[in-house]
Formats: C-alpha cells, sequence, structure tokens
C-alpha cells in the first residue's frame, strides 16, 4: 500500500474544517458521554494543545506522541484534545480529533488565564493572554498534570489524567466514511507515535541495560590510539583526499564515484538539497531521517508500506517515482534484500537510493551494491548507495560516512555541503579502518555478531506471545510482544531496567513492535527473561 504525504493530513473524505469542526468540537464541561475507554484500562487521558498558527498536522501528531510516550499513557486512552476557543478554525487540531474520533475541547480564554500553570510562558501570554494554553486546558478540564509539557516545532502539548472519572457510557463511534473500520480510527497508535525523529539514543538511559543502540560499544584500542595520534595535527585544515582514495579502492570505484560525509544522516541531507523529485517514494518500515531529510527541504513523499515478513514487490513501486530510497538491511526490520530485487527498483530516469549503513555487519557483504576489488558494483544508472563507518566501529559520536554514485550527481551533492564538513579525525579514521587489516577484523566482528543474533533469537522465540522476525540479518531483531498490554510493555521494561527502541515510530508500525541489539549471549539470557515479565506482569 502506498500513501502520500498529503493523505496523511486527515481522513480524506472531502469534509471540510467547518463540517469537521461542527461534528467533532464542544465547548463546555466535559461530560460522562466522551467516555471512550474501550479496552477497560480506567485511564481517562485528555491532552492540552497550544500551537503557532497554521501549524501542520504531522508536526501536531509528533508532539502529541512524543508527549503519551514521556508520561507513560496510550493513545487510545485520550478521551478529548483541549485547546483554547480561538483555536476553532486550525485544521490540524480538527483533522488529528476528527482521526481519533474524539472531541476538540474548545475553551474560553478567559477560563484558560485563571488557571495557576506551574510552566508559564511569557510568549504564550503576550499572544495568547494565557501563560500557558497546553497546562492550562489540562487544569480546566479537571484533570490532573502526569509531567510538565512538552513542544516540538511549534506545538506545546501537556498531558494530564482526568480527576474524576466520569461513569462508563456506551462509546460514541462515528460512522467511517473512509474506508476505515471503527477500531483503527480510534486506535491507530503508529499514527500517534510515528516520530521521524526519534532515535534509540533517545532510549538509552544512563542506568539501563542498553539494547536500543545498534553501535559498538566502543572503537577497537588500535582505532582509539591512531586517533589519539592524530590530535596533534589538528592545526591543518581537513583534506579529504585520501580517505577518498581508500574508499574507492575498498570498493573497486574510481575516486569521483566516493564523496565523504558527516555520517549517513548528512548524506541524506545532501541528496535531498541536490535532487529535485517529481514522486519521492520511501519504502517503510525503514530509517526516518532519509523521509524526514526530504520534507525538511519541501520535498512530498509518498510512502509504500510493506507489512511482515517486510519483503519488497517491485511491482508496489509506482512507475512514475523517480526517487526511491530503500535500506539494506533494512532498519529496524532487520530484513536483508537480494541484490537482484534492488536492481529491478531501476528505472531509466530514477534515482534509487540504497541505504547500506549496517552493510559491514553482514558477513561476506552478499546483497551489497556498494561494489569491491572482487566483484564491481553493477552497472546500474541512478543508484546511489550511503554506508556508514560508525557501526561496526563504534565511532558514532564522530560522524563519518559516504556516498557512492555517479561522479555529476555527486559532485551536486558536494555543492551544498558545508566547507569541512568532515572533520580530521573523521577522515583519519576512514583511512585506519579501510586497510585490508581492518577489514579482516570487520568481518571476524560481523561473524561473531550473526552467532550471538542467532542466540539472540531462540531465546527470544522461547518467549510466549512474542513474535520474532526470525528472517534478521543485522545486528538487531524486530519483535512485536503480544499479552493482555502490548503498548505497556516498553515502559515495563525501562522501569526493570532495560533500554530498547520503541518501533511504533516508525511508518508502518504499531503498538507492541520493539527492536532489540544484540549483545553478548548472557545479555540475551537475561533480556528474554526480563521480557517474559514485561508482556506478562501479573505472572
Amino acid at each position: 500500500m502506498s500513501t502520500t504525504a498529503a493523505s496523511e493530513t486527515g481522513p480524506g473524505d472531502g469534509r471540510s474544517p467547518e463540517e469537521i469542526r461542527d461534528r467533532y468540537t464542544e465547548i463546555g464541561p466535559i461530560t460522562g458521554s466522551l467516555h471512550l475507554d474501550l479496552q477497560g484500562t480506567g485511564d481517562q487521558i485528555i491532552v492540552g494543545v497550544g500551537s503557532r498558527r497554521g501549524v501542520g498536522i504531522r508536526d501536531v501528531r509528533m508532539a502529541m506522541g512524543q508527549a503519551l510516550s514521556m508520561a507513560g499513557v496510550r493513545a487510545r486512552d485520550v478521551i478529548a484534545i483541549a485547546t483554547v476557543d480561538a483555536k476553532q478554525s486550525e485544521e490540524a487540531l480538527l483533522e488529528l480529533a476528527d482521526m481519533l474520533g474524539i472531541p476538540l475541547k474548545l475553551l474560553p480564554a478567559d477560563v484558560l488565564a485563571g488557571q495557576q500553570v506551574p510552566n508559564p510562558s511569557a510568549t504564550a501570554e503576550r499572544l495568547v493572554g494565557v501563560p500557558s494554553v497546553a497546562e492550562a486546558a489540562v487544569l480546566a478540564s479537571d484533570a490532573q498534570l502526569i509531567r510538565p509539557k512538552h513542544s516540538y516545532r511549534g506545538v506545546t502539548v501537556a498531558v494530564g489524567r482526568m480527576l474524576h472519572a466520569p461513569a462508563p457510557q456506551p462509546p460514541h463511534v462515528p460512522e467511517p466514511s473512509d474506508g476505515f473500520s471503527a477500531e483503527a480510527r480510534f486506535y491507530d497508535e503508529a499514527y500517534i507515535a510515528e516520530d521521524l525523529g526519534h532515535h534509540g539514543d533517545a532510549e538509552a538511559t544512563p542506568g539501563l541495560v542498553d539494547l536500543a543502540v545498534n553501535v559498538r560499544g566502543s572503537a577497537p584500542e588500535w582505532l582509539q590510539q591512531r586517533l589519539r595520534a592524530a590530535v596533534s595535527d589538528l592545526a591543518a585544515y581537513p583534506d579529504p583526499r585520501a580517505a577518498t582514495e581508500a574508499i574507492a579502492a575498498r570498493h573497486g570505484r574510481p575516486a569521483d564515484q566516493v564523496l565523504l560525509t558527516a555520517g549517513a544522516a548528512e548524506a541524506f541531507v545532501l541528496l535531498a538539497r541536490a535532487l529535485a523529485p517529481h514522486r519521492a517514494v520511501m519504502i517503510h518500515p525503514q530509517f526516518t531521517e532519509p523521509e524526514a531529510a526530504l520534507l525538511a527541504a519541501g520535498h512530498e513523499v509518498q510512502r509504500v508500506v510493506l507489512t511482515p515478513p517486510f519483503e519488497i514487490d517491485p511491482a508496489q513501486v509506482p512507475d512514475d517515482a523517480d526517487l526511491v530510497m530503500v535500506g539494506n538491511p533494512t532498519n529496524p526490520t532487520s530484513v536483508l534484500h537480494r541484490a537482484q530485487t534492488l536492481i529491478a527498483l531501476t528505472r531509466p530516469g530514477r534515482v534509487l537510493v540504497v541505504d547500506e549503513a549496517f552493510m559491514d555487519a553482514i558477513p561476506g557483504e552478499p546483497e551489497s551494491l556498494a561494489g569491491s576489488p572482487q566483484r564491481p558494483a553493477p552497472d546500474v544508472p541512478g543508484l546511489v548507495v550511503v554506508r556508514s563507518l560508525t557501526k561496526t566501529w563504534g565511532l558514532a559520536g564522530l560522524r563519518i560516512g559516504y556516498l557512492l554514485g555517479a561522479p555529476e550527481l555527486l559532485r551536486a551533492c558536494a555543492a551544498t555541503q558545508s566547507l569541512w564538513s568532515v572533520n580530521a579525525l573523521a577522515l583519519e579514521a576512514a583511512l585506519a579502518v579501510s586497510t585490508p587489516e581492518a577489514m579482516a577484523e570487520a568481518e571476524q566482528y560481523a561473524l561473531g555478531q550473526a552467532a550471538d543474533r542467532e542466540h539472540l533469537l531462540g531465546v527470544l522465540a522461547q518467549v510466549p506471545d512474542v513474535d520474532v522476525l526470525r528472517t534478521a540479518a543485522a545486528p538487531f531483531v524486530l519483535l512485536r510482544a503480544g499479552g493482555p498490554d502490548p503498548a505497556g510493555v516498553h515502559l515495563r521494561l525501562r522501569h526493570a531496567g532495560w533500554a530498547v527502541r520503541r518501533a511504533d515510530t516508525f511508518p508502518g508500525l504499531g503498538s507492541g513492535w520493539l527492536r532489540v541489539a544484540v549483545r553478548d549471549r548472557s545479555t540475551s539470557e537475561e533480556f528474554a527473561a526480563a521480557l517474559y515479565h514485561a508482556v506478562h506482569p501479573a505472572q
């Protein structure tokens, strides 16, 4: 299934903001008729929202998803969105309330101004006459704030729990008019939680066992020593020529087919700046930075969303797509796609970007399109490969990656790159890990990771009510927790001392999906026991 960025802004049934407002807004106290707790959890959550004028639906839902996650509550327990009545025509808020099938609660400014908010804002006071719309809207709705308000790109969200829960009433379910079932309209957790800016490092809180970040714990000692020695040369400006030649030789390419970047993330930004696609397509679930970069550059994005087992069918991609982005192996699914399947995605006039950030973690790199002296890259027009040197070598803080592709495209990317984007220590690292000796070490490390991954898959398969994607090929695995409360598994693991990557922020995934990094076998066994108790909290 594919969806355009425009189609995500609402139900797509042709209703005007006024029609949506008439159907889904109220002014006045919240009453029992708004009770929507179909799952019987008892939690009834009010979300207060303050926003700049004209805010987009994407930013509102991301801010709300982040705030709900940090508060440890679920989208399904939200019974209303509350804001100031001046927002009665704010289309993004109307559409989000419509998508969730809950009211948009509009409260007079003088009522909000009378609330004693814990985190007042002089800007909000000046613009709206209310010290904090989000917090005041929660308090005015007879709810208690759970945690401080959260801000994201011009949207402020406060989350509160009703002090006096109204008596349960039969839920008011709007008639679906867009082909979605009522259940999907109410409880599409992925719609709320999806956050293109969320990364595993945000999960890795000090004190927790880190299974959230897919990076080697630290660089090997010999590499650290070489970097320390290079510090004495930092007075000179960075010169990328030697490192570029070394990377080119590693892949059996001429140097003009290599562009060094400050990690793979910068590579995506440069591509978004250099290209002007008519139809850009992202194959999801995958790493979200490529889409975020395209959106930040002003491009519209169409999605092809895969379902388990997350294998690509080239026929799903529209023929007129002139930019297609895909990961291999894909983050977070850990699926390794066949090289011939990806080559089948190429077309005249199309740029195919393959993110191989984790390819050096695959023993032998059998499906790589980057090329090597022994196995030249395929001669495929429009193919661009993104690589990273930070995962296997424990260099995420140093930022070093590169683009492989046609010289003219790389020159266009380089024209948008900041001066000296890749620092001297990163260049030294690129030189160091491109030697035959270092590449042989990386291969042995990949073999060890593969063995540890198989052990992790084995112990996870023994946990009841947990589905594990057994085709995992990268140094992480994707699983879906079941049990009585899948959405709460992530938080219960954190309380038990384990940091895993919540995967419901990836497009196409929802509640219960988690990404788990491969660690040593003892850690994997301890995690499997913790996961069992998180999935079955009463046992």
